[in-house]
């Protein structure tokens, strides 16, 4: 009772103040115990306004700030999603709600296995989790829905090539303080639309390479 107290509260003070209002989105955060998500030492804020340690260096976002990437993205039934740094599996969880198929990927073979024992626990099976650097991995298809858990320093020109057509990608890029969270859209073969949805910080991807300095 009391989760799913803090999950109401969660509903109408973050999501809906964050202007996250699209049904599926909300109905989708509403399901999910996002306390299985989090080690047991910091279950009682599961569904704080706070960001969450996971280990290895890896953090849990505010459910704010996953709520609005999953309305920039809006996946659809049937749609294919890939999700770079899926740690535990919170987010993997919500895009198997939303999406067709969805692929984690995940650099900590540690977190690996806690999000697969996560969705099986919650018998998820459209949703796999791949341990690995998603900074270096080929994939075999291309995907209606990217969502990258973490941001990036640079360009986002190597997801950006994994959309399919109409395929969108959420992305946090830039540096501290000033961060842009971006939903890009490919609209042909070689073109893409870039909008600001909203401005925050999360830390960086492992292993993003750091774009060059300038230098006088």
């Amino acid at each position: 009772m009391e989760f799913e107290t803090a999950r109401y509260q969660m509903i109408g003070q973050q999501l809906r103040t964050w202007h996250v209002l699209d049904d599926r989105i909300v109905e989708a955060m509403s399901a999910l115990p996002r306390e299985i998500f989090v080690p047991p030492a910091w279950q009682k804020l599961a569904y704080a306004d706070t960001a969450i340690p996971l280990g290895h260096g890896k953090w849990l976002a505010r459910p704010e700030i996953q709520g609005r990437a999953l309305q920039a993205l809006l996946p659809q039934p049937g749609e294919n999603a890939l999700e770079i740094g899926c740690g535990t599996g919170y987010l993997t969880a919500c895009l198997a709600r939303l999406a067709g198929n969805v692929t984690g990927v995940e650099l900590h073979a540690g977190l690996a296995a806690v999000a697969r024992r996560n969705l099986a626990a919650l018998g998820i099976d459209n949703a796999e989790v791949l341990e690995g650097d998603g900074l270096a991995m080929e994939f075999s298809d291309r995907f209606d829905v990217i969502c990258i858990n973490g941001s990036l320093p640079g360009s986002a020109e190597r997801f950006e090539n994994f959309l399919a057509l109409g395929g969108r990608l959420f992305v946090v890029t830039g540096k501290p303080p000033v961060m842009e969270a971006l939903r890009i859209t490919r609209v042909a073969e070689s073109e893409w639309r870039r909008d600001g949805v909203f401005e925050t910080c999360l830390p960086p991807l492992e292993n993003a390479r750091q774009p060059a300095e300038f230098v006088f």
